[in-house]
């Protein structure tokens, strides 16, 4: 026996090491990873990261700029867990990992492992900052309240009502009429008590948040242009008392349009149609739904009763007179006036982008108007009201300052939260929204950049309003990924968790009608090329998509029947009463039954597992369930193999298939695919995606490690 040899061989064989396995690595801000996931100031945090199991030297979490060592503290049969317990201040930090392993050393941030950091993807706990439950993961539901359903002809607005914009208020007869050009002033009745004779509706179809665009006194369908922000608009409410006659066709003064006046005015129509919101905000929440307002605060409209540009409240008993009426108007410096002496009736005064009929309001001049928007704030998130939050137009546009735009931000969050801690403030906004994002001010976003706009070039190539075709974009996983890590990376886990993740709104065309790849709008393609050539396959798909990415998924009303449409004023068309497309209202239903009784899809992590030319594969998943998307968008059948015991689903398991879609349809019966040696086998024919889970039924088996005290903080 050669024992020099064997010798040799037993020591080569001892200082063998395991195959390096980055894509074990894993950690994020979710409370699988952070307990508590939003912790309070000056409290205790721990955070955890994971790797294969005896693969890695040692892990440190590094802080502004010091390495400190992490503990293993757990393993199971795949992973050991390492921790650190920070003592938190104050103020938000930020980290990354640096994982030792032999000679190879490497990072992992937002984006994963990585060879280098990069601050802008550093992992961030803000002290304090919390988001309400009930909104992470909560399916929304917007309603353009005008086109959704007209429950109450009789508060409908009347041909010659009023003169707006050039012309005169126009009653359509026809439901089904597809949206003018210069749609502002039609309107087709769609109102509150629509909302409550549609509740059971919303309730089967299974959302959980009520959305409303505007719905105060305002002069237009869209209702950004707000002229009373006291009361909701009596021709969404209830009109009491009504009467006085319409304006003759020749006619442009509203001074003479009289039922308007007595409809907006009066304070009976304003406090019943207060009610009726009253009402609306009780039986949603009778039955688990949440309401969120639309709030305008970067502007008012030409008719507020601030202004009164049109004189509608000139001689109303209990009014002011407005700005634009009077110089002593306790108004006046709500407004910024350029002509001092073009009194009475000034005209010079700033409107937002110009617009004279959208007066930009002047806090930065008014102490008296910015302490009555924190009431307005305030107001409507309390008793009787209730409502449960506030999206923000065009929030980072008010003021005339970034200073100040902050600097508001801050008191209105803070105001809304004393009336309400567990309601929401959510922005619209176009661009980083980093700054604002930071726990003091908006608590997430309309999720442009890291959902909406990701999602539609990688699976149409179209721009979100149609304006724009790339075919290099379309099917393009690592421009998909890439956008979604960059953009996602601004938001701390509170705003990532609640983000309105939309595949449609009233500002841009409807997803479906972007399948067609048909570049244009209704000006210079017509309505009826938006319904031509949609895929709805490639909507299924995105909608797959919608409602298993972190964050909230929001419907645009009427998407989920098929409704088409190109960008503003076309995506605005009613809702398809009698004509809905049936089967997508089905699929809604049963995707959206399976995103609310599937826990990783409301708080769980996010992990990427695959992905090439219109191929993606992600994971969801917690502790105990976990989820596989798949999504083929290319126009031929496809066979991969999938990883899947990264999400920590064992070696060999059985994953149930929860939901399947495909050119023909979609299916919800359950199929088992067999896990092997870590990795799951799938063909997908063109056009399909599907969801697959494993659930431990029994509780992992882990093993305690003893580690010793760190005694080090950061503060």
């Amino acid at each position: 026996m050669d024992f020099d040899s064997l010798f040799k061989d037993q020591q080569y064989l001892n200082e063998m090491r395991p195959v390096f396995s980055k894509r074990a690595l894993y950690s994020d801000t979710t409370e699988n990873y952070v307990t508590p996931a939003e912790p309070a100031p000056y409290s205790r945090v721990k955070i955890r990261f994971r790797a294969k199991r005896s693969n890695i030297d040692r892990v440190f979490l590094v802080c502004k700029g010091q390495k400190h060592l992490m503990f293993k503290v757990l393993s199971d049969r795949q992973f050991d867990y390492y921790e650190a317990k920070l003592q938190l201040d104050n103020e938000k930090i930020t980290y990354y990992f640096e994982i030792q392993a032999g000679a190879i050393n490497c990072y992992y941030d937002f984006r994963g492992v990585v060879k280098r950091p990069d601050e802008h993807y550093n992992f961030a706990i803000i002290p304090g900052f919390d988001t309400p439950d009930w909104a992470k993961g909560a399916v929304m539901y917007q309603i353009y309240v005008d086109r959704f359903c007209n429950g109450d002809p009789s508060n409908d607005v009347l041909t010659n009502e009023y003169q707006y914009i050039g012309d005169k208020s126009r009653h359509v007869e026809d439901w089904y009429r597809y949206p003018s050009s210069m749609d502002v002033r039609d309107f087709y009745g769609g109102d509150l008590q629509g909302v409550l004779d549609k509740m059971d509706y919303l309730e089967e179809l299974g959302i959980e948040v009520i959305y409303f665009n505007p719905l105060f006194v305002s002069p237009s369908n869209h209702k950004y242009d707000i002229q009373d922000y006291d009361h909701i608009d009596p021709h969404y409410g209830k009109i009491v008392k009504d009467g006085g006659r319409l304006l003759e066709h020749w006619e442009t003064d509203n001074t003479h349009a009289e039922r308007y006046i007595r409809r907006v005015t009066d304070p009976v129509n304003l406090q019943a149609s207060d009610e009726m919101f009253i009402k609306v905000v009780q039986e949603a929440h009778k039955r688990g739904m949440k309401v969120i307002l639309d709030g305008v605060f970067n502007h008012c409209g030409s008719f507020n009763k601030w202004l009164d540009r049109e004189r509608i409240y000139e001689n109303q008993p209990g009014y002011e007179k407005g700005a634009y009426v009077s110089g002593d108007s306790p108004y006046h410096s709500y407004f910024k006036f350029h002509d001092e002496n073009r009194f009475p009736y000034n005209p010079t005064y700033d409107g937002w982008w110009g617009h004279d009929t959208l007066p930009k309001l002047n806090y930065e001049g008014s102490r008296k108007l910015e302490e009555y928007i924190m009431y307005i704030a305030r107001k409507w998130v309390s008793p009787p009201f209730n409502a449960d939050g506030w999206r923000l137009d065009v929030a980072a546009d008010l003021g005339h300052s970034p200073e100040y735009n902050h600097k508001f931000w801050a008191m209105f969050r803070d105001a809304v939260k004393e009336a309400n801690p567990n309601a929401i403030v959510l922005a619209e906004h176009y661009g980083d929204p980093f700054s604002w994002l930071q726990g003091d001010q908006w608590d997430t976003i309309m999720n442009y950049d890291a959902f909406m706009e990701p999602v539609t070039w990688f699976l149409t190539g179209m721009e979100k309003h149609s304006d724009d075709c790339r075919m290099d974009l379309m099917g393009n996983a690592d421009n998909f990924l890439n956008a979604m890590a960059y953009h996602g990376a601004s938001m701390a886990m509170p705003s990532w968790m609640t983000s309105m993740n939309e595949l449609s709104n009233h500002d841009h065309s409807r997803f479906l009608t972007r399948t067609n790849h048909k570049v244009g709008r209704t000006n210079n393609l017509g309505p009826e090329a938006a319904n031509q050539d949609v895929n709805k396959a490639v909507f299924m798909e995105a909608v797959v998509i919608q409602m298993t990415w972190a964050g909230s998924p929001t419907i645009y009303y009427g998407d989920e029947a098929g409704l088409c449409g190109f960008t503003d004023p076309d995506n605005r068309r009613t809702y398809p009463w009698g004509r809905e497309d049936k089967r997508l209202i089905d699929f809604h239903r049963d995707i959206i039954r399976i995103h609310r009784r599937t826990p990783e899809f409301k708080k769980g992590s996010t992990k990427w597992l695959h992905s090439d030319f219109n191929f993606i594969a992600y994971g969801r998943f917690t502790k105990t369930y976990h989820s596989v998307i798949l999504v083929n968008n290319n126009e031929h059948e496809i066979n991969k193999e999938i990883s899947v015991w990264e999400l920590g689903i064992p070696q060999d398991a059985e994953l149930n298939r929860l939901i399947y879609t495909w050119e023909k349809g979609y299916d919800t019966n359950p199929v088992s695919y067999e896990a092997t040696a870590g990795s799951i086998n799938v063909t997908m024919p063109r056009t399909s995606a599907m969801i697959l889970q494993y659930v431990n039924e029994e509780e992992p088996q882990l093993e305690r490690q003893k580690v010793r005290k760190s005694f080090w903080q950061i503060r």
